[in-house]
């Protein structure tokens, strides 16, 4: 029988035991490389500065509200070569964001995809989804950013093929010109004028913030509809028909606010040496989407593709017994229990595309790294500023896709009870 002396005193503190006691030890080594950190982070900080003293350069950001003197080809918002270098950082970070959402969209839907057909019994299905994703991922990004780069400038027409009576190009469904210059394609349209507010940096359309506050209010009532209804039926066991109420509140008030402001679709146009009207998609930013998305699509196949087969076949076989055909089995069964083990390793593909996004120098799309990184550093030599606020702009982002995609994580993870 094992006892023990409550009543015995405590050994007193000695300094000896913040090594020899193990109840000391772990936060004597934490507290020793903290320090060693802090030193090092301090000596680097001085060592800097002196460098920048002897050079006679001194550490300052005022550069940012210079006159950058260069022009950017891909504008989401209003910008000209007088305006400041802090306005050219913008329009580049809003390229990178644009590049970005575009090539994880594209990069989900071609992952699902391809690894969804890559378990098909079809053997030619099968076998041609397992070529696109080993030659695509096995091949740099860069490669293929730079083979799509040379498909649009050199294997598409310039614009003046499509003029004539007899032009040798043609527009896709009348609306849509692939030229060697970009894709021009039709651009939403206001007839009302509203007018803009001014936030000093970017000017928004009242008009457009009119039609996204009633999407965004029509989809809370839809979902104040849907939540109704499954409360009926928890409570009574008969769920009300809530279809047609949802198509009204969904569509109906959108559709009467566009037509109220006159909505319509400027077509592109040929007119002297180029297309005018409609939007623009040039050439860098289309390589740039089609190799992220189809070289990120193939890791994304693979990801999908294993959560797939961690989910146990008896799930399959319950499905098909109670009369469900393959597609709906694996859209309302796997998939959905699949997403548990999809969403981790998906959030990293989606850092790596949002960081790829700096391969766009390539090609010359101006994204942060070419404006901020690139033109700005070599106009106004603050190498080691430019550096810090890119490296700050990537880090925010990613930490931003990281906190939104982990609530969406933890909202469709297997909750215990």
């Amino acid at each position: 029988m094992v006892t023990t002396d409550l009543g015995a005193p405590s050994e007193p503190f000695r300094l000896r035991m913040l090594l020899d006691d193990v109840r000391y030890r772990s936060y004597t080594i934490q507290i020793f490389a903290l320090m060693c950190l802090m030193l090092g982070v301090a000596w680097l900080v001085d060592n800097t500065a002196h460098n920048l003293a002897a050079m006679g350069k001194d550490y300052s950001f005022s550069f940012l509200w210079a006159p950058a003197g260069y022009d950017i080809n891909q504008r989401p918002i209003e910008y000209s070569s007088q305006m400041s270098h802090a306005r050219a950082a913008l329009v580049g970070f809003l390229n990178t964001v644009i590049l970005a959402a575009m090539s994880c969209v594209t990069a989900t839907v071609i992952g699902i995809f391809a690894g969804v057909l890559r378990l098909s019994n079809n053997w030619i299905v099968a076998r041609l989804m397992t070529i696109y994703v080993e030659l695509f991922r096995n091949i740099p990004a860069l490669l293929w950013i730079l083979v799509f780069g040379a498909i649009m400038t050199e294997a598409v027409p310039a614009p003046n093929a499509f003029r004539g009576d007899h032009p040798s190009a043609s527009m896709i469904f009348g609306a849509i010109a692939v030229t060697n210059r970009g894709v021009y394609a039709p651009s939403p349209a206001l007839a009302a004028d509203l007018g803009v507010i001014d936030l000093g940096f970017v000017q928004l359309s009242v008009g457009l913030l009119a039609v996204i506050a009633v999407v965004v209010l029509c989809l809370f009532l839809n979902r104040a509809l849907v939540n109704r209804a499954q409360r009926v039926q928890s409570e009574t066991g008969i769920r009300p028909k809530t279809w047609w109420r949802s198509i009204v509140v969904l569509f109906l008030p959108p559709l009467i606010l566009l037509w109220t402001l006159g909505f319509h679709w400027e077509y592109p146009a040929l007119r002297g040496l180029n297309f005018q009207g409609g939007v623009q998609l040039r050439n860098a930013l289309i390589a740039m989407w089609l190799g992220l998305s189809i070289y990120t699509g193939a890791f994304i196949a693979e990801i999908v593709r294993a959560g797939i087969l961690a989910i146990s076949k008896g799930q399959s076989e319950a499905a098909h017994a109670l009369g469900l055909r393959p597609g709906r089995t694996m859209r309302l069964v796997i998939l959905p229990q699949a997403l548990r083990v999809i969403m981790p390793p998906l959030i990293s593909m989606y850092l790596d595309i949002t960081k790829n996004t700096s391969l766009g120098l390539a090609v010359g799309y101006m994204d942060l790294r070419s404006t901020l990184g690139g033109i700005t550093i070599n106009q106004t030599g603050r190498e080691l500023e430019g550096m810090t606020l890119m490296m700050l702009v990537y880090l925010l982002a990613s930490l931003s896709i990281s906190g939104v995609m982990n609530v969406f994580n933890n909202s469709v993870k297997l909750k215990e009870r």
